[in-house]
């Protein structure tokens, strides 16, 4: 004969979607054991002892009977601990030591200590956001409510333990958190770029990428500053916007290192190592989670030393360059990871270094150096606006002038200016032009259009290499609050090629 049975909300995660999961706790007469059903993982099956412990160490009598928890959907995976408090409270529910209409309308996600205090789960802000839109409010820990608190919601009501959360139910008195005020909106200041001496050239280009989103390549002999510029760029950029920023922590909600809240608005800038894997740059496992071109989303992801990189992470990198999100298809599952990021990369332009420096002599055999050289594919050279290189200083850095130099915050409101002119023309950046839009905004009088069909012919470029060039040389125009795309601005994009150079170099090289 059936005794009782509950029904809890909560909340799943798979991939950026936190999916409704509705835990059913029915109490029958039986033999007393406890049994979960619905495609859990192992350690939801393992909330079982939890979820007991904390019942009896909270004070309250755990049912002597037959318990069968269902999570529903049943073809959905569900794992982690996030579903300890529903099973707990469904139990305490069915076996009438609180009552039904005290959990209505309400969703509760949170994982449970032996001794009942709640602990913190990942994807908070995902179910959070959901949930709202589900129009149910959401209990959790309360180490999770500041991160639940981005979404500025008054719906979220969180504890410190299973014994709190009951006491509250019942006298109504539930903690509403109401943190969102106290969110710091701050940007700390990092590298900035009058700290690098010279280079004049690469910081315009570093301007000019920052300014519309361009993917960029710096190329140059060891210690010539590439790295430095790269870590220079999140400095220059604008801070998020509140709905940018928001995607990006609901991404950083469900990965591996969970998100932090100190510097939230700031563009990411993901420097991963060139012997990372493929699984780790664009996300996945059995259940899948966001790798570094998704933990990127809305800022920077920086490969260092790019030929030293595996070619299928190279390769790997094509589909978000020009679509902006990234689809992990699965035998069981598949799901879409936005990864709208602007590259930047770094290079050698010889396995020793030195083979385009005027100072010192470059070791390397001309098949070597086309090896190393032709590790890069031509599609995805195409897929990178600005090439160019870095040389080191011809003068000692003590012999420098001490005269001002331009701050990080002097390029910022150029490229704020610059940026806001974009949205307000297309509603987008200009890396971001389709083919139409671009030639609508790209009409070039005869000397401009004949300098650009003789770069042309001498760089055998691509209708991709082409596109790029308008995109870079739209920007530079810009910059020159010009209409009109000039000679100078298509020569200028034109001499970010410098990887075309740097093969037409090497394949003279005697």
């Amino acid at each position: 004969m059936t005794k009782s049975l509950a029904v809890i909300y909560s909340r799943a995660c798979f991939g950026i979607n936190a999916p409704l999961v509705t835990v059913e706790v029915h109490l029958s007469n039986g033999l007393p054991s406890m049994s979960i059903v619905g495609l859990a993982s192992a350690e939801v099956k393992e909330s079982k002892e939890r979820v007991r412990s904390a019942i009896l160490n909270s004070g309250f009598e755990f049912p002597a009977n037959r318990i069968i928890i269902n999570l529903g959907p049943a073809d959905l995976p569900k794992s982690g601990g996030r579903f300890d408090l529903s099973i707990a409270l469904g139990v305490l529910i069915a076996s009438e030591q609180l009552e039904r209409k005290l959990i209505s309308k309400m969703e509760v996600i949170g994982e449970l200590a032996l001794n009942g205090d709640l602990r913190p789960v990942n994807g908070v802000l995902t179910a959070t956001l959901a949930a709202i839109e589900n129009n149910n409010s959401i209990l959790l820990p309360l180490e999770n409510a500041k991160e639940a608190a981005l979404s500025r919601e008054s719906n979220i009501y969180c504890a410190s333990n299973l014994l709190q959360v009951c006491v509250g139910l019942v006298d109504k008195e539930l903690l509403a958190y109401a943190g969102a005020n106290d969110i710091d909106e701050s940007v700390e200041a990092i590298s900035d770029i009058a700290e690098i001496r010279g280079n004049q050239h690469a910081k315009r280009a570093l301007l000019i990428s920052a300014a519309a989103g361009h993917n960029i390549l710096f190329s140059g002999s060891p210690g010539s500053g590439k790295t430095m510029l790269a870590r220079c760029l999140p400095g220059i950029l604008d801070r998020m916007s509140l709905s940018d920023a928001m995607e990006v922590a609901a991404i950083e909600s469900i990965a591996k290192e969970g998100f932090v809240q100190q510097n939230w608005r700031r563009r990411r800038f993901r420097s991963p190592h060139h012997n990372c894997s493929v699984a780790s740059i664009t996300g996945g496992g059995r259940l899948p989670v966001p790798g570094e071109m998704s933990l990127a989303h809305n800022g920077i992801l920086f490969f260092d030393e790019l030929p030293e990189f595996p070619r299928s992470v190279l390769e790997s990198l094509r589909q978000p360059l020009e679509d902006g999100q990234l689809t992990i298809s699965r035998a069981e599952w598949k799901v879409n990871f936005p990864a709208d990021f602007q590259f930047v990369a770094a290079m050698n332009p010889c396995p020793c270094g030195y083979f385009a420096s005027e100072d010192r002599e470059c070791h390397c055999s001309k098949t070597k150096i086309m090896q190393y050289l032709g590790r890069l594919s031509g599609p995805l050279l195409d897929r990178i606006d600005i090439q160019v290189m870095v040389n080191d200083p011809k003068i000692s850095l003590v012999d420098l002038p001490n005269s001002k130099r331009v701050s990080s915050d002097d390029y910022s409101v150029q490229i704020r200016n610059c940026r806001e002119m974009q949205i307000s023309r297309q509603g987008l950046l200009n890396s971001n032009l389709s083919a139409e839009l671009l030639l609508e905004l790209s009409v070039l009088k005869s000397r401009s259009k004949a300098t650009f069909n003789k770069a042309i012919k001498h760089y055998k470029l691509s209708i991709r290499a082409q596109q790029k060039i308008l995109r870079v040389a739209r920007t530079i125009s810009d910059l020159e609050c010009s209409k009109e795309i000039k000679e100078s601005a298509i020569l200028e994009a034109v001499s970010y090629r410098a990887f075309d150079q740097l093969l037409n170099k090497a394949r003279s090289f005697i």
